[in-house]
């Protein structure tokens, strides 16, 4: 992957024309008063592409997960380490339902405002009547600093894990629950 890629801190001034998703996410962390670093790249689309994203911003990209239950009514953003192997049966019987699977990408793009490849909490802004839930696995407890998509996966924001719990989730609206995954 040929990897170019523009840092700013904070929003990106480059005047490339933006998503209205992605600038939303901009708009709401500005808002909420969170400072972020925002990375410009090329698609990345897998965790072996978010590696090169890594490297760059200098913090950790997890995994994210929009799952829902076999009745596809209630759905979940599951955020776990890049590298955790993940069993849905493990987070199937903490959270009390009987089966998760992927959820769809037009469940996505109507949740969250995200497409696949570019799944990220940032997507929660848009889901106003919150019916996602955020799930993070504990092994991500005591990180300091990640990186998510802004709902593309054209761009990384880098920012502070209590920034994203303590300002942001809240300001959507949402809650988040722990969870302990097996690594197996």
């Amino acid at each position: 992957m040929d990897f170019t890629a523009v840092r700013y801190e904070g929003r990106p001034v480059d005047g490339a024309e933006r998503s209205a998703a992605e600038t939303g996410v901009y708009d709401f962390l500005d808002g909420a008063g969170v400072e972020y670093v925002t990375l410009t790249h090329p698609a990345a689309f897998t965790m072996e592409e978010c590696e090169a994203v890594r490297r760059e911003i200098g913090a950790p990209v997890f995994k994210n997960l929009f799952l829902t239950n076999r009745q596809q009514t209630d759905f979940y953003l599951l955020m776990i380490p890049a590298d955790k192997p993940f069993k849905t049966k493990y987070l199937s019987s903490q959270l009390g339902c009987a089966r998760l699977s992927f959820a769809s990408a037009e469940k996505m793009e109507e949740l969250l405002h995200i497409h696949p490849g570019a799944v990220s909490p940032m997507g929660l802004i848009y889901d106003r009547d919150r019916k996602v839930r955020l799930i993070i696995d504990s092994d991500l407890r005591d990180v300091d600093t990640y990186a998510c998509h802004p709902c593309v996966n054209t761009a990384s924001v880098s920012m502070r894990l209590a920034d994203l719990l303590g300002k942001v989730i809240p300001a959507t609206g949402h809650t988040h629950t722990w969870v302990e995954l097996k690594p197996e």
